[in-house]
C-alpha cells in the first residue's frame, strides 16, 4: 500500500511539474507575442499612412528605413499587428493588379472583427473576378455576405455577389440575391441598383 502511495505521489509530482512548465511556457509565449505586437504596431504606422495616401510601393516595400507591409506580415505574422499587415498587403497588391499575391495575403488574414474579415473576403472575391475565376469569386462574395451581416456593408457585398452570378450566367441566383437585398435592407443605398439589375434580368427572361 505504501509503495502504491509513493508511486502515485511520484506521478502527481511529475504531472504537477509538467503543468508548471506548460504554464510557464504559455505565459512566456504570450509575453513574447505581446512585446512583438508592440514593435509591429509601431512599424505599421508609416506603411499604413503610405497605403492611405496611395503610395503603394512605399506601403509594400517600405521607405526611409521603415519596413514595408509584406516584411511586417512575414516577421510579425503571429501578432495581431502582423495579421493586420497581411490585410493591408493584400489590399495594396490588389490595387496594383497583383491578384495572386493579393489572394495569398488576404487568405492569410483572419479576424473576428465585425467589418474587416468580411472586407477581406470581398477583396478576395474582387481578385478572383479580375482573374475571371468567377466561381471562386462567388464563393468569397458569399462568405462576405454571410459574415456577421449588417445594414452598412452587407448590401454592397450582395450587389457584388449578384453581379458575379450574372457573369456566371446564373440569373436565377442573381435575382434571388437582389430580392434578398431589397427585402432585408430596404433603406440601403444599394436597393436602387438591386431593383434595376433585378428588373433587367426579369425582363430578359420574359
Amino acid at each position: 500500500f505504501e509503495k502504491s502511495i509513493e508511486k502515485n505521489r511520484n506521478i502527481f509530482v511529475i504531472a504537477g511539474g509538467a503543468i508548471v512548465v506548460a504554464l510557464a511556457g504559455w505565459f512566456g509565449y504570450n509575453y513574447y507575442v505581446s512585446s512583438q505586437d508592440e514593435q509591429a504596431q509601431a512599424a505599421l504606422y508609416a506603411p499604413v499612412f503610405a497605403f492611405e495616401t496611395d503610395s503603394l510601393n512605399k506601403a509594400l516595400k517600405g521607405s526611409a528605413g521603415n519596413p514595408g507591409l509584406t516584411s511586417i506580415a512575414d516577421e510579425y505574422g503571429a501578432t495581431p499587428a502582423g495579421n493586420l499587415a497581411q490585410f493591408y498587403s493584400g489590399a495594396a497588391l490588389l490595387k496594383q493588379g497583383k491578384f495572386d499575391e493579393a489572394i495569398e495575403h488576404l487568405k492569410s488574414f483572419s479576424s473576428s472583427d465585425l467589418l474587416v474579415q468580411a472586407r477581406a473576403y470581398s477583396l478576395i472575391g474582387d481578385a478572383y473576378m479580375e482573374k475571371n475565376s468567377v466561381e471562386d469569386a462567388i464563393s468569397y462574395y458569399q462568405k462576405a455576405v454571410d459574415y456577421k451581416p449588417n445594414a452598412y456593408f452587407t448590401p454592397s457585398y450582395m450587389i457584388k455577389l449578384g453581379v458575379a452570378y450574372e457573369k456566371a450566367k446564373k440569373n436565377t441566383e442573381a435575382i434571388e440575391v437582389y430580392s434578398d437585398l431589397i427585402e432585408k435592407y430596404p433603406q440601403s443605398s444599394e436597393v436602387l441598383n438591386a431593383k434595376k439589375f433585378k428588373g433587367f434580368l426579369e425582363s430578359a427572361a420574359e
